[in-house]
């Protein structure tokens, strides 16, 4: 007979000894032990922590009494404004789901996720308004629209939906009362990710694993108490990688901006004494790009995470010659944004700017609070060796990994095949363990930090009637890290140039996902007629060096 197990016996959970965790709980830390410290910055606006928690609070509160109960969804297509930061506590304070929307999309992709999500409620940026109506008129959900109407922007839009965000905050209660997680499983967010096609996947996040990502980034970062971060990556995106919470737990300030401008970064960052800052390769290049007139006066050290497109060496070392402490991490929407870290080595100080920055320019080993990363052979599921020349897939295990996708099983259980998160990204495992991508396996395109799907472009463009066949590639691009560059064999006799090929393609496509280039011939294809796309990315990188 099983002896019985007295640390198992008589030991039970109860609500003294356990708590699911919960990001949530950072905004009443930071509210309750610093209540007067800045929270947040925007234009002439100036929040509190105790202030932002009230304001998060109102909101959760307006959404319960229009009915949002747990398990619903309640969508924002905002700017990185106050308003969204809020989003992110007062959504899930009720026990919804929040789906915040890429700004950049289309009303086609809009609309989708509208439906598949089954939005009850959808904030929106006034500025954002008149693309959200006309995703409205495609859509079958019809979700309570809050008209965000920022102070700060003076610009063009429409004003929809059936009250403003203010009024909305104004009519309801600053001591709402959170509704506790049923546990930390439970769903938190959802964003959606373009992946191999063009109908996007729904990625389901849960409160562990934000509430675990939220203090992995401070601990990877090596961030101090207070830290003032600007934010120039979106908070949108991957939920702001998990800094929407993060900056609570750090108890720091959030200066918002709305647009991401290389001569408004650095005003900010030397008028707020900004300390840290994320984004794509493209926003640290338009800084290190920039006169150095605009970067006077910031004597102070500055933080910055690099992510997205793999950052060429040259961008890194020019970062470190201006003074800003840069570090690459790397991740997916599935892991939540940062789940990795090219975490430094001493003895890389020693090395010549050019090799250092070539270390730094790896995607790195497992953040701390991942508990596995690696790369496998796809045909049999082992790790490479560590030669730095055996191609395999990244993969990921642990806490950090989401759910699954919404509403689409098959696609969840292939994510996971194995035991293991598949990344689809190609890499090799370097002799010291770090790991770094060589190729990207399901041919997605990185943008300026945005996800194109190779084959969304080329559906458009074989829409036109003179398009034979088509294969869209990455292309280098200076400015964007990567662009969509589009091959295109025309039918017998039919004649068409590049700008309408452009042109046809911004009739269905936000524009970020329109082709930079468009060359025109015969493809490449095997003898089963199936188009060589490593080929075609060969030309184009050459054609990119030429230029």
């Amino acid at each position: 007979m099983t002896r019985p197990n007295p640390y198992e016996t008589q030991l039970d959970k109860n609500r003294a000894n356990h708590a699911p965790l919960t990001p949530l709980v950072f905004l009443d830390w930071a509210a309750d032990v610093y209540p007067g410290r800045l929270a947040v910055v925007h234009g002439k606006r100036r929040y509190t922590w105790a202030e932002t928690r009230e304001r998060a609070r109102r909101l959760a509160s307006a959404l319960a009494a229009r009915g949002v109960a747990p398990g619903d969804t309640v969508a924002a297509m905002l700017s990185n404004t106050p308003e969204m930061l809020e989003a992110h506590f007062g959504v899930p304070m009720t026990g919804a789901v929040l789906n915040a929307l890429n700004t950049r999309l289309d009303p086609d992709s809009i609309a989708f996720m509208l439906d598949h999500g089954e939005a009850k409620v959808l904030l929106v940026d006034r500025e954002l308004a008149p693309i959200v109506a006309r995703a409205l008129e495609k859509a079958a959900a019809r979700p309570a629209v809050v008209l965000v109407d920022d102070p700060e922007y003076d610009g063009p839009g429409d004003r929809i939906g059936e009250v403003e965000y203010e009024a909305l905050l104004a009519a309801a209660s600053p001591d709402y009362e959170r509704t506790e997680p049923r546990d930390e499983w439970q769903a938190i967010a959802l964003s959606y990710t373009s992946g191999t096609t063009g109908d996007p996947k729904g990625v389901v996040t849960h409160h562990r694993g934000a509430h675990l990502n939220a203090v992995n980034n401070i601990v990877a970062w090596g961030m101090p108490h207070h830290a003032v971060y600007l934010w120039t990556l979106p908070m949108f995106h991957c939920n702001g990688w998990c800094f929407t919470w993060t900056m609570a737990a750090n108890v720091g300030t959030n200066v918002c901006l709305r647009r991401v401008e290389g001569k408004r970064i650095l005003e900010l960052i030397r008028e707020h004494r900004v300390t840290h800052y994320c984004g794509a390769p493209i926003v640290h290049a338009q800084i290190a790009d920039a006169p150095e007139e605009l970067r006077r006066g910031i004597e102070h050290q500055v933080s910055a995470l690099i992510a997205g497109a793999p950052p060429p060496p040259s961008l890194i070392a020019a970062m470190e010659r201006i003074g800003f402490d840069l570090t690459q991490v790397y991740g997916l929407t599935e892991v939540y944004g940062p789940a990795a870290v090219t975490a430094p080595q001493e003895e890389w100080s020693a090395l010549a700017p050019d090799a250092r920055a070539e270390r730094k320019g790896r995607q790195g080993v497992r953040a701390l609070l991942q508990d596995a990363m690696t790369v496998v052979d796809p045909d049999t599921g082992k790790e490479v060796p560590a030669d730095g020349q055996t191609m395999g897939e990244i993969v990921f295990r642990g806490n950090i990994t989401m759910k699954g996708y919404l509403k689409n099983p098959k696609a969840t259980q292939e994510a996971f095949a194995g035991g293991w998160f598949h990344s689809g990204d190609l890499a090799v495992l370097q002799p010291d363990g770090y790991i770094k991508i060589k190729d990207r396996a399901k041919d997605i395109i990185i943008s300026g930090g945005e996800n194109i799907s190779s084959i969304e472009v080329e559906d458009v463009i074989y829409r036109h009637p003179a398009v034979l066949a088509v294969a869209v590639v990455a292309k280098p691009d200076a400015k964007w890290g990567e662009a969509p560059c589009a091959f295109v064999e025309l039918k017998p006799g039919a004649a068409v140039t590049e700008a309408e090929i452009v042109e046809h393609c911004r009739a269905s496509l936000a524009r970020f996902k329109v082709p930079r280039a468009v060359v025109f011939g015969p493809l490449p294809k095997t003898s089963t007629g199936k188009i060589q796309k490593f080929m075609l990315r060969q030309q184009a990188k050459s054609a990119s060096a030429i230029e």
